[in-house]
Parts: structure tokens; sequence; C-alpha cells
């Protein structure tokens, strides 16, 4: 990579979650790191130039917050979003208060976090780029995030979306057009 080529911390406990997410940020060109927990997220951002941080809030160990207040103290000019299944007021305000630039709740892909970094600062490099995607795709990628989730089983995913085994094999085989 490039050194110029923006930096993106992914702060997530959650493996396969935060495996989707960077394959899907390196894919636009970003450069990923990623961590599991608070500690290992502290281990990087100290010695490594952030440009853009995501931040889970529940995590083993400790907790976003404390994460978000020293990356905030190491790296001022980090963009930072919290990300959380578990959103509350409360938590979003203090997020905020204490340095992060924005507040998502799960799920969000990787098209939800480059746009809340593009609100964050005028440099996110093709920040016009972005694309909504269309709803045959964002049904696809539903369909194979709980597909993963089920390890594979088509059976049980196909019980969890409430359709037809036959039907859900059909719309796996079909790769919907992304433009």
């Amino acid at each position: 990579m490039s050194s110029s080529t923006p930096t993106i911390l992914l702060v997530e406990d959650d493996e396969p979650y935060r495996t989707r997410l960077a394959r899907a940020l390196e894919r636009r060109g970003f450069h990923i790191l990623t961590a599991a927990d608070g500690d290992a997220a502290s281990a990087i951002f100290t010695t490594r130039p952030i440009t853009f941080a995501c931040v889970d809030l529940r995590m083993p160990g400790r907790s976003g917050l404390s994460v978000v207040r020293e990356l905030r103290a190491a790296q001022p000019d980090a963009v930072i979003i919290v990300l959380t299944g578990y959103g509350s007021i409360a938590t979003a305000v203090e997020a905020i208060r204490i340095g992060a630039t924005h507040y998502m709740t799960k799920p969000a892909d990787a098209s939800d976090l480059l746009a809340a970094f593009a609100r964050g600062t005028k440099t996110v490099p093709n920040a016009g780029d972005f694309e909504v995607p269309s709803l045959a795709r964002m049904e696809w990628e539903h369909i194979n995030r709980v597909l993963d989730d089920c390890g594979g089983n088509i059976s049980q995913a196909a019980r969890l979306l409430r359709i037809e085994r036959r039907s859900l094999q059909r719309k796996l085989s079909k790769f919907p057009v992304t433009r």
C-alpha cells in the first residue's frame, strides 16, 4: 500500500463480521488493520498512524468507549465511528462527548461506514464514488450473511429467512448486477 492510502482500524470482537468488513473495505482500496479487543487496538494505534477507526462498543475486556478515549488522545485527527448492536441514547451521547465522530448501530456494511467517514472529513478519497447498492444486491448480501452465520447450511438459512430451500438455492445461483 502507498503512504497516501488511508488506514482504517476495525476493532470488533465478532470475527466473521470483522473479516467481512475488512475484505469489503480492502476491495475499495483502503489499508485495513483489525483488532479483536481494546488491548490489541491500543497496540496498533500507539505505533501506527490511523486515518479512520470503527470501534465496537461492547467487547470482552475494555469497552469501546475506553478505546475511543485512548485513540482520540493518541491520534486527534482520526475519524472514529462507534458501532454497536446495543444502541442507546446515553451511550451515543457519551461516545460523541469523548471524541467519536459518529455512532452507528449494527448491522452496518462497508458502504455505511464509508459514508459516515465521508461525513466526518472532507479528505476521504473517492467520497463521491459511493453508490447506493441495488435492492437485488442488498438482498443477495443479506442472504449470504445469513448463510455464513449458519455455517453454509442452506436448509437452516432457508428456515431463518422463511423461504423454501429451493428458492434460496435459486437466489444464491444469481449474482445481482451491482450497478
